[in-house]
């Protein structure tokens, strides 16, 4: 009996055909052979349609090298890619929609708005997700910032905290506010203060070309002056059940108004970080299963809203008070977070996790794994 193949659906990053994940991809090559599961990467460009042929990238695990070898369509596709602005990216969207019959391990999920909007919906949910508006003018600037006295404005659909400006007002008084945040490059805005009618000329500058949300700022800066976050990554395991894989701490760089890895920020161990954070060990712990029991139903209740999942990161806020909001829902996470916080363990799950799905997936002939809805 041949076993099952799952091919990982990626994009190159330029024209040199670089990928930006090629190591975790040679660690699920070698972990998916551990298992019986036959895994090599591909991208829409390296799909010959006529021959129903994919140009595919095969790792050799023996000799520690990779080739290019022609490969049938695989049993089921693991989809890894990131939105960008690209003839790349629209090659993928013709895929997805050529090839949608075929079995996806994960859908791709909506821009932050409908996510929050879907979210929004159910009581359950609400509770935990910050006042959100879509940008359509300084009128949308003014209500958030007579609701909250910090406010971010960040792209629809943008990751790896580009873009985003967080702006605070000023307690004395006087119409002045303070600006920082990250250009699309993830160049730092050093902060600088600024006018009401400067700042809405800024605000509007900064969303020309795109949609842009402006969102309440949750209190996440710690006594460094630092900002930080946790993200939660849940995944479906081996049964097609939902399950925690892990959850980190993330502290943003210095003078960064973000808490990304990639902008210079550094990952710390969620229940270490939590306890500085919430002052005790009970509290930590008592925010921690709190952020679990969300995590799984939420990503339960997105896979009922959008369709097929297999892994979810929940980036979080939590407060002073132990208050947990969902900032964003990423549905291509990244795990090195795990590695870099030196918890090895949870990195390999990470990475083996989908693998063990979708040899479920295959066993069960492709059908769909039961999804739990949640009621409001």
């Amino acid at each position: 009996m041949p076993e099952p193949v799952l091919g990982i659906l990626t994009l190159y990053l330029n024209d040199a055909k670089q990928l930006e994940e090629k190591s975790v991809y040679r660690r699920m090559i070698i972990e998916g052979s551990r298992i019986g599961l036959d895994v090599f990467v591909f991208t829409p460009a390296d799909v010959n349609p006529g021959k129903e042929l994919i140009h595919a990238m095969v790792y050799d695990p023996g000799s520690g090298k990779w080739s290019r070898k022609w490969r049938p369509f695989p049993n089921m596709i693991y989809d890894r890619c990131r939105i960008q602005r690209n003839a790349r990216f629209q090659q993928l969207l013709k895929f997805r929609s050529r090839y949608n019959h075929l079995t996806f391990l994960n859908r791709p999920l909506r821009n932050k708005w409908t996510v929050h909007q879907t979210f929004s919906q159910k009581s359950r949910f609400r509770q935990h997700m910050p006042e959100t508006l879509l940008y359509q003018s300084s009128a949308d600037l003014h209500r958030m910032l007579k609701f909250s006295p910090v406010v971010y404005v960040k792209p629809i659909n943008g990751t790896g905290g580009r873009g985003i400006l967080r702006i605070e007002r000023q307690r004395d008084g006087k119409q002045l506010f303070d600006i920082q945040g990250r250009r699309q490059n993830r160049q730092i805005i050093a902060p600088r203060k600024v006018s009401l009618t400067r700042l809405e000329s800024i605000v509007r500058q900064w969303c020309l070309g795109g949609r842009f949300l402006v969102q309440q700022g949750i209190p996440l800066r710690l006594p460094s002056g630092r900002y930080h976050d946790y993200r939660m990554l849940v995944q479906k395991n081996g049964q097609g059940v939902w399950e925690l894989t892990g959850m980190a701490g993330r502290v943003g760089a210095a003078r960064s108004v973000t808490s990304n890895l990639h902008g210079g920020g550094h990952a710390v161990r969620a229940e270490v970080l939590l306890k500085e954070w919430l002052g005790s060990e009970e509290k930590a712990t008592k925010a921690m299963k709190t952020a679990e029991k969300l995590g799984l139903e939420g990503a339960a209740f997105l896979e009922d809203s959008f369709g097929a999942l297999c892994e979810l990161a929940l980036d979080l806020a939590i407060n002073r008070e132990g208050k947990i909001y969902v900032l964003e829902v990423n549905p291509k996470p990244a795990r090195e977070v795990f590695a870099r916080t030196g918890d090895s363990a949870t990195y390999r799950k990470a990475m083996l996790r989908p693998l063990e799905y979708a040899m479920w997936v295959y066993k069960n002939k492709n059908t769909p794994s039961p999804v739990k809805t949640t009621d409001e």
